[in-house]
Formats: C-alpha cells, structure tokens, sequence
C-alpha cells in the first residue's frame, strides 16, 4: 500500500487527481488522506479520507502529522504551502523513524528560499543573473536620478501578497513601510516562466518544464503555455542542483528579457499552483515520485514531454450538504 498524506491542500484538487491517476496507473494499491486546517478546503474532498488539522504554527502541528502517519499507514507525506516546509525539514528524521518519507528539502535550502534575501543572495553566489534588491533610502536621497518603476514586495511572502508595482517617489515613502518585511526589486520588463524542475531524493535534477506565464490570478497561472526551451531547461537544472538536500518539485520564477538574458527571481520547492499544466503536458512527476518510493526504475527525460500544451483555467465546484463545512 503506497499511501500518500497531503497537507495543508486548500484549493489543489488537480494536482490530487494527479497523484491518485498515477498511482492507478501504475497499478499500485493507495489512499490519498488530505488535511487542512478549514474544514471546507475544497481538496479535502477529493482523497479518500480527510483529517482537521491545527494551524502549522500550533504546538502540537507535528505530533498530529504523526499520529495520522501512524493511523493510516502513510508511506510518503506531500506538503503544499511554504509556511510548513521548514518546520517539516527540521523533522524529517523524526518521520522516517517511524517508515515516513517526507518529499521536503534540507532545512537549509528552505532557508535559502523562503527568504528571498537569502535566495538573492544563493543566486549571486553560483554565478546566476537575478532581479537586483534594492535600498529604498537610497532611492530616495537620489530620487532626481531614480529609474522608476520598482516592484517592492514582502522578503517572505508568498502567493504574490503585498507585491506593488511602485512608480513615484510617493508610493516608494508609503509601501516601504505598509507593506510587511518590504524589500525593493528593480523592474524587469520580459517574459515571465516558473520552471517545474523534478529533483530525485538524491538531489539529482531529472526533469525541467519551463511554463510562460500568460496570465495570472491572486498569485497564481490562469493561463499558459508550456515551452521547450534549452537556455531555460539548462538554467533551472544549473540552479536546482546548486541547492543542499533538494528533493521532490522544485519551482524555480525567472524573466526572460527580449534579449535573451535569464534573471531569476524565487524558488519554492514545493508544488507550484500551476503544476497542472506540466503534467498534462507529459511531465509525470507523480509517477516518477512514486516508482522513486518503490525502487523502480525510471524513464526520465529532461525534457520528454510536449511543447506548446495550453492551460486555460476556469472556475469550478464541489457541491454537497451544510455537514460538509459545519
């Protein structure tokens, strides 16, 4: 029995399906349980069983991952939000003490990506182009010689809160000090990509599908376009591999200026939103991830999977009775 715990799920009803698709597939007994600390997180009704959790940030968050390990049998644990990646990495050991496998990275590079100092500062020193962070005093004291617009954003945050486009010194002397933890980011005009880059358990790179973000919603793609580019694919792999202790989906943002320069932004090694598209593009990372857990072999290309496949999204819903969310 290969069963899977995903936590924190919130709104990832796709990429569930995915999971429960491959394991199907490859002809592999399995529950998927999720938790979520809402009741009516709408992924919560897509496993086969759902647990309430505490917030992630609750005391006793840990030991009640364990003992819902210990009650359904679990094999291998899938977190999605960042909040819980570090806490989760500190653990690890913990978990596989009693047969869990946690698809987390090293507790230092969470470290490295959950601050985007840190990531800004990971990228300069491999040797990556990336977005420049800038001083917002100093912006200010040379205001006549300031090349507006910026972006300013929080160094922790995620899911593209507090991000502002900042045109003027007005807006620069406000949102530095409303928006939380602020740091300022030069303004790159190009093409924006999140790479999906798949990191086997022993931090080697094995797949890279760069997605053009034509369109996107609260943070996340509603519209792209998955894109076989060498230059991107090549990158990804370079960064990815750099990091300590990768494991599982790593995804890497980048802009693509129009004269083909690559300045990364972010990593989040954890599933992006827009994961989806990857998969149906051929990009089976579920299955790999599972045949991994297995001890199969994998057949793995870096590149083997469409380009050109299209992801337009669209609302949609889970319909039931009050019991569901009382």
């Amino acid at each position: 029995m290969m069963n899977i715990l995903f936590t924190s799920v919130g709104r990832r009803v796709s990429l569930i399906r995915n999971f429960k698709k491959s394991l199907n597939e490859l002809g592999v007994k399995g529950n998927m349980i999720t938790t979520d600390f809402q009741k009516n997180a709408p992924a919560s009704f897509i496993g086969d069983f759902y647990e309430q959790v505490p917030l992630v940030k609750d005391p006793t968050y840990i030991e009640t991952l364990k003992n819902l390990c210990n009650k359904y049998e679990i094999k291998l644990l899938i977190p999605l939000i960042d909040t819980e990646l570090t806490l989760l990495s500190i653990h690890k050991d913990n978990f596989q003490d009693i047969g869990v496998t946690l698809l987390v990275s090293s507790p230092e590079t969470n470290e490295i990506c959950f601050d985007k100092r840190n990531t800004y500062r990971f990228f300069k020193q491999i040797g990556v182009e990336t977005i420049e962070i800038l001083d917002p005093e100093n912006i200010l004291a040379k205001d006549d010689q300031a090349k507006y617009p910026f972006f300013i954003k929080p160094f922790d945050g995620s899911a593209s809160v507090g991000v502002t486009k900042i045109n003027n010194r007005k807006e620069l002397d406000f949102f530095k000090d409303y928006v939380r933890n602020a740091i300022v980011q030069e303004f790159i005009i190009g093409k924006e990509y999140t790479l999906d880059i798949l990191a086997d358990f022993q931090g080697k790179v094995r797949c890279v599908v760069p997605r053009l973000r034509i369109e996107t919603r609260a943070g996340e793609i509603s519209k792209g376009i998955t894109v076989k580019n060498p230059l991107l694919i090549a990158a990804g792999k370079t960064v990815v591999e750099a990091l300590p202790g990768a494991v599982g989906c790593i995804t890497v943002q980048l802009f693509l200026t129009p004269d083909d320069q690559i300045k990364f932004i972010e990593i989040n090694p954890r599933f992006g939103g827009g994961f989806p598209l990857s998969f149906e593009a051929g990009a089976d990372f579920p299955r790999w991830i599972i045949e991994m857990m297995l001890g199969r072999e994998t057949d793995i290309s870096i590149d083997g999977w469409k380009d050109g496949v299209v992801m337009l999204r669209y609302d949609d819903a889970i319909f039931g009775t009050k019991e569901m969310i009382l």
